[in-house]
């Protein structure tokens, strides 16, 4: 009988990060090693033998190694990664006072995280006799221009250029990379802050009216085709860019979404 795959997950303590970690255990019957800043009671919930929370600040690189090794001490293996860690702030205008200090700190999380997540666990995907799988959690800023959303718009640009990049260096280990869609998350609550109208402009009503009218995803919509993704991945996917509900991501899509 093949082994439980393991897989890590960042930024999980809520949000698609929490949706996809329960997922993994319930329907995957994976192994799960979850990164995040604090272990909140939603994932303290979760609690059990093939889950291991680890407090890791993801922008700490000696922290994220750390947190590899732990899991290969516990696990003997890592299968999957699933890179969902993101801030959205600062939200600012490209020309105006938010310090380049801001906008690195935030390429510290956003894209910097990932590459420290992908060395470390590298020899571990590589090895898998399972097929080491990376879901990087993109969005639709990637390949748009939002107005106030610079360094969100630049790291989700290059998130996927990484992306595209590790699956032409790495054939043994599939990549891809997925727009989860708009969903009811603690960013989109940021997002309709009136604090980011001014930076945002007129973009700001249009998120403040997808929340009325009722229209975000649940985190467990796109959370079921990550958490799939990360252990199925269809190899010709690799180096991709696609979306949550795209005919490709149907198979793994739960009959509700």
């Amino acid at each position: 009988m093949p082994r439980s795959p393991v897989i890590i997950v960042t930024g999980a303590s809520k949000g698609i990060g929490l949706a996809v970690t329960s997922i993994l255990l319930n329907r995957f019957n994976t192994s799960v090693v979850t990164l995040s800043r604090t272990i909140t009671s939603e994932l303290r919930d979760l609690a059990s033998d093939r889950l291991l929370t680890l407090e890791c600040d993801v922008a700490n690189e000696s922290a994220v190694v750390e947190s590899v090794n732990k899991t290969l001490e516990k696990y003997h293996h890592i299968d999957g990664l699933v890179l969902n860690a993101a801030i959205l702030e600062p939200i600012c205008r490209i020309g105006d006072d938010t310090p380049i200090s801001a906008w690195k700190d935030h390429f510290d999380v956003n894209f910097f995280s990932l590459v420290t997540s992908v060395k470390a666990a590298l020899p571990s995907l590589r090895t898998s006799e399972l097929g080491g799988k990376i879901v990087f959690v993109s969005s639709g800023a990637a390949v748009k221009g939002f107005p106030g959303w610079g360094p969100y718009n630049a790291s989700k640009a290059a998130m996927n250029s990484l992306c595209r990049t590790l699956a032409e260096e790495e054939p043994s280990v599939t990549s891809v990379a997925l727009r989860p869609g708009i969903v009811n998350t603690a960013m989109q609550t940021a997002i309709r802050d009136q604090g980011a109208a001014k930076a945002m402009g007129a973009g700001h009503q249009a998120f403040i009216e997808l929340h009325a009218k009722g229209s975000l995803l649940k985190p467990e919509d796109p959370g079921h085709v990550i958490a799939g993704l990360s252990v199925q991945c269809p190899k010709e996917l690799s180096g991709q860019f696609v979306n949550w509900n795209d005919d490709v991501c149907k198979p793994f899509m739960s009959a509700s979404s």
